[in-house]
């Protein structure tokens, strides 16, 4: 865990894929208890300590998780990013280039919960949530190429299930069409940058996380 941004209310770190932000039925530590760990450390404080998580990164993705460390934050950034005043932006690394080099993407997406995956259409059907981002070109490699994704709507694997249906599955994702696995089991999907006005201060807070320590990661030059 990197912190990248702390104060009185919030606190901002960079996870690494593999982490899960909140604990589920596999009983690994999430990311909400190692703050609350280094927050009892590093603050001497007795008794439990307060950690909300108003989102969640997908366990195999790295980068930014924004956590609260009041109540009054917590209810704050839980409307903020419901109503999506949180500018969210995110690199991931695809096999195929995309046919044009920028674009928005307007699916509606079902979410399948025995399968733990999402699907895809064109038109609005039964089930289905609007899904929107906007997909930017911006480096490439011999074999891959990064495309900067800005998140509109917070569906569940948006971006994940979106590239797929465009023709460009993220690196690592087998469960969205990429022919192989990450040696990690990571994809190459990272929140990098985030920008808002702070829940009780209301400076702007404006971060970004750095690539993850990966070979293929760091080849790439981020205009």
């Amino acid at each position: 865990m990197e912190v990248l941004y702390e104060d009185n209310h919030i606190i901002i770190v960079s996870k690494r894929a593999g982490e899960i932000v909140q604990g589920d039925k596999t009983g690994d530590v999430p990311l909400s208890e190692t703050v609350a760990a280094y927050l009892k450390e590093k603050y001497s404080k007795p008794g439990n300590v307060f950690v909300g998580v108003p989102h969640r990164l997908d366990r195999p993705v790295s980068g930014i998780v924004v956590l609260a460390k009041t109540s009054k934050a917590l209810s704050r950034l839980n409307e903020m990013f419901r109503v999506g005043s949180v500018d969210k932006r995110y690199l991931a690394i695809v096999k195929n280039r995309p046919k044009n080099p920028e674009g928005r993407l307007e699916n509606w997406l079902v979410r399948n919960e025995k399968q733990n995956r999402s699907y895809a259409y064109d038109k609005e059907v039964p089930g289905s949530k609007q899904a929107i981002l906007n997909y930017r070109l911006v480096a490439s490699s011999v074999n891959y190429h990064l495309l900067e994704i800005e998140l509109l709507t917070g569906r569940h694997h948006q971006i994940r299930c979106q590239l797929a249906k465009m023709g460009c599955p993220i690196k690592g994702d087998l469960k969205y069409g990429a022919e192989r696995s990450n040696p990690d089991g990571s994809i190459s999907l990272h929140a990098y940058h985030v920008t808002f006005e702070h829940p009780v201060s209301h400076e702007m807070i404006d971060v970004k996380a750095p690539l993850p320590d990966d070979t293929l990661w760091q080849s790439f030059t981020i205009q």
